[in-house]
């Protein structure tokens, strides 16, 4: 059988080359565009124009396995065409496999019934019984091809009653074609004509093109062919495996025992086993004799480029002895002929020469030293980070123990205050004088002179703060003094628990870097970092942000130089507000060393801005205030930006008429700080409510001049950067945060004059700015802003009507004085300044 296979395949390929032949011969002559053509496939060495037997030969190469018609044998099947390949129907080579697996479980439960395939396209494709003889032949065709070492496996298809014929496919180009039509094109564009360069390379690139997708679709149609192959295969088993099935069901079963025929198909199914595990064995070998193959023509092409460079670095070596040869030939013939006239020259040499080995030990030295000196960097590198490390961890011990320190010395001036009687007689106790002595020691100021005694003993408390507020007073009250003292050990205390803990200087450094390249803008990072506050070397730069945030649309409405202008103004002409700002600057913070004397820096400063900003608002000129909110923004903004810092907060954030003379603004701010009290701390309210304290006269100044004078320096300037970055909602939050505080110690207290005179001082008491805004923006919310505005806008119109009957009543008070003769004498507060 293989020998009439093979025999069928080399009559069929005969066929197609004299069929080739014949078409060649029978082509006309080429058209005139035809001859461009030639020319670019002549002169173009690119393409390769392959002969008739090559072409042939390539092909049978490729077409190697060719399924022939079943019913046809030797010459019949050679005088048949080429057959076309079935292209693949929209369906996988796994979806066949469970196809097949099903039409085998379909036929095994059958027996005698009328059964189709289930492998269909556009028709319906009937299986046929075969008959017993066919069963035979197919039978005795199976051993044969058992007992063959190599054969085509697959092209034995005795019992195969399919008819590829049926199958639908597209219209495609049979490979033959292909081939043939390539050869012609070979023979027919080979006669020579002038090459014009211009169509020529155009020409090439079509060729390229039409060349590279030909071997595209041939490669295509190798796949094609590879899969039709194994579907074939699987056909071929499906149906011997149900032809099986049908003859022992039909003709074994009679007469034969149950067990035995169960055993026959135990054995059938463990000879299908069988046979599918060779078959795939032999795939798996084919598939490795293939990698074998490659793997060959792998060493073959490296042992090529091997051999081909020792050739080159052969031919390398020969040129370089010939130089090698051609140099000393030409230095003996150079040194032969100059004799005694080069003697000089080769003095030189050799001091050249020596020179260089010198150079030579000194680099040698130098890389020695080098070496060494990199050892000792690291070394030190090493010894210098320990010592940070060790540094730091002092740093940290000698911050604690300050901050222990600071709390002793506190409680220990407490103690004294306690311990010390009030003179009851004459006589003085030994004990008493000792303690007296004592408080006066403490009371003190620290010197800030003597540097040697400052390793012996840590500097607690300066006579100022950062911000230039004393830290004690000047009075002459001891226990002023001493309350004073012992809240700026207290506070000392805090500041430096709070160092030792990861602070908020690393996020500001972090976030600053990373606007370095962009504009800042508002979001919830910034807003979270300004609440926990604005480090002391970074504030000047936010507030002046914010301000500039606040104000753009002034600035933008006003030309430049517009503060000196207003300046100059105020200087040439005289103001009704100067009299009066004259009298506050000393007055404004006398215990900031920097408005402390006439002759201070910030005195001038302080002048500047508010007269000219008396001249900008004329409706307001100058209220008792504005002098303190001046004077906290010029200690971390300039003139002019202290000067617009006063613009946003009088003329932005706070509501008109606040700092008139009238005050309607602050009074209506009071009436919506009550509402928030009760909302907010409804029991604190109710216990003002049943002493009768009008809290607001308290809270009065607090909205005026935003805290300042009210809570220690380092609360204020907390305070300040949020009310500078939110606006005026920050004040009744930190307003109820400072009851909500002393709320507790507010509740103990059950009468109004004790709770008067507590709450005159009790802010004073606060100095954990951290849990004060935790409850200021953590306890407190939900705070809205329109509740604020919406009660403002209610409790204005009440104020507003208020004030007019008192106008009405002081109207009918003057109109009755000018009648009555007994109250002529009378005159107010107003008329006694005017």
């Amino acid at each position: 059988m293989t020998y009439w296979l093979q025999e069928l395949q080399q009559k069929r390929w005969e066929y197609c080359n004299n069929l080739d032949a014949a078409k060649r011969d029978s082509r006309t002559s080429p058209t005139p565009s035809d001859f461009s053509k030639g020319l670019v496939a002549k002169d173009n060495p690119d393409l390769s124009i392959l002969s008739q037997n090559a072409s042939a030969e390539r092909a049978r190469n490729i077409l190697a396995v060719e399924t022939s018609p079943t019913d046809l044998v030797g010459e019949q099947a050679a005088s048949q065409p080429a057959p076309v390949q079935a292209s693949a129907i929209n369906f996988s080579l796994k979806q066949w496999s469970t196809e097949i697996k099903n039409s085998m479980s379909s036929l095994r439960k059958g027996n005698n019934e009328n059964r189709k395939s289930v492998f269909y396209t556009t028709e319906e494709w009937e299986l046929l019984d075969p008959t017993p003889k066919d069963l035979e032949d197919s039978m005795a065709l199976e051993e044969k091809r058992k007992h063959l070492a190599e054969g085509n496996k697959g092209l034995t298809s005795s019992a195969f009653p399919f008819d590829f014929g049926r199958i639908p496919h597209k219209a495609r180009r049979p490979l033959k074609d292909m081939i043939g039509s390539s050869k012609n094109r070979t023979g027919s564009d080979s006669s020579p004509t002038e090459w014009c360069s211009g169509n020529g390379n155009r020409l090439v690139s079509e060729l390229q093109l039409k060349y590279q997708s030909q071997q595209e679709e041939l490669e295509k149609l190798k796949k094609d062919l590879l899969s039709q192959k194994e579907l074939v295969r699987l056909l071929q088993q499906t149906v011997r495996s149900s032809q099986y099935d049908k003859y022992f069901a039909s003709h074994l079963c009679e007469g034969v025992p149950k067990d035995t025929l169960e055993l026959l198909h135990q054995k059938d199914d463990q000879i299908l086993g069988l046979n599918n595990q060779l078959e795939k064995l032999n795939l798996e070998k084919d598939s490795l004799q293939q990698e074998v193959k490659n793997l060959k023509c792998k060493v073959g092409e490296l042992n090529e480029r091997l051999g081909m460079l020792m050739e080159t670095i052969q031919a390398k070596d020969e040129v370089i002895m010939k130089l090698s040869r051609q140099l000393s030939e030409c230095e003996d013939s150079t040194s032969s002929q100059s004799g005694a006239i080069n003697f000089p020259t080769a003095t030189c040499t050799n001091k050249e020469l020596q020179e260089l080995d010198r150079l030579k030990d000194n680099l040698q030295g130098y890389k020695t030293q080098n070496k060494f000196l990199n050892k000792e960097i690291l070394e030190l590198s090493a010894l210098r980070r320990n010592a940070e490390a060790r540094e730091r961890e002092w740093q940290a011990k000698y911050t604690s123990l300050e901050a222990k320190l600071c709390q002793i010395e506190s409680k220990y001036l407490i103690l004294l205050q306690e311990m010390k009687t009030p003179v009851c007689s004459e006589d003085q106790s030994p004990a008493r004088e000792v303690i007296t002595q004592l408080l006066e020691d403490a009371l003190k100021a620290e010197p800030s002179e003597q540097p040697e005694q400052a390793f012996l003993k840590p500097h607690l408390v300066s006579e100022y703060d950062i911000y230039g507020f004393q830290t004690v007073p000047e009075d002459d009250d001891d226990e002023e003094k001493l309350v004073a003292k012992s809240r700026a050990l207290d506070l000392r205390s805090l500041s430096l628990s709070e160092n030792r803990e990861i602070s908020t200087g690393v996020k500001w450094e972090n976030y600053l870097a990373s606007t370095m390249n962009r504009e800042m803008m508002r979001c919830v990072e910034l807003k979270n970092l300004i609440r926990s506050g604005i480090p002391h070397e970074h504030r000047s730069k936010m507030w002046k942000w914010c301000v500039s945030l606040h104000v753009k649309k002034f600035k933008d409405s006003t030309v430049p130089g517009y503060f000196q202008t207003l300046l100059q103004k105020a200087l040439e002409k005289p103001n009704p507000a100067s009299k009066q700002i004259e009298l506050d600057l000393l007055r404004t913070l006398p215990n900031n060393k920097h408005y402390s004397s006439p002759t201070s820096e910030g005195i001038q400063k302080l002048r500047n801005v508010l007269l000219a900003f008396s001249w900008r608002n004329p409706d307001i000129g100058y209220c008792q205030g504005l002098n303190r909110l001046v004077a906290i923004a010029l200690l971390y903004l300039e003139q002019e930006d202290a000067f617009w810092c006063l613009v946003t907060i009088v003329e932005v954030f706070m509501p008109r008429d606040y700092y008139t003379k009238t005050l309607l603004g602050s009074q209506v701010d009071q009436r919506v700080f009550k509402d928030l009290m009760s909302e907010k701390l409804p029991r604190l309210h109710a216990h003002f409510e049943q002493y009768e304290v009008d809290y607001t006269l308290i809270t009065f100044n607090w909205f005026l001049v935003v805290f300042v004078d009210s809570v220690v320096s380092d609360i204020l300037f907390k305070i300040w950067d949020s009310f500078l970055y939110e606006g005026p909602k920050v004040i009744f939050r930190f307003a109820l945060a400072l009851f909500k505080y002393k709320e507790e110690e507010i509740l103990k207290l059950q009468d109004s004059m004790s709770i008067f005179k507590y709450l005159r001082y009790f802010t004073r008491t606060i100095l954990d700015a951290r849990k004060l805004t935790a409850i200021a923006f953590g306890d407190l919310n939900p705070f809205p802003l329109r509740q604020i505005r919406n009660r403002r806008t209610y409790h204005l119109e009440k104020v507003r009507l208020e004030l007019t009957e008192l106008e009405a009543i002081r109207e009918d008070f003057l109109r009755e004085r000018e009648t009555c003769v007994e109250k002529r004498d009378l005159i107010s507060d107003d008329e006694e300044d005017s």
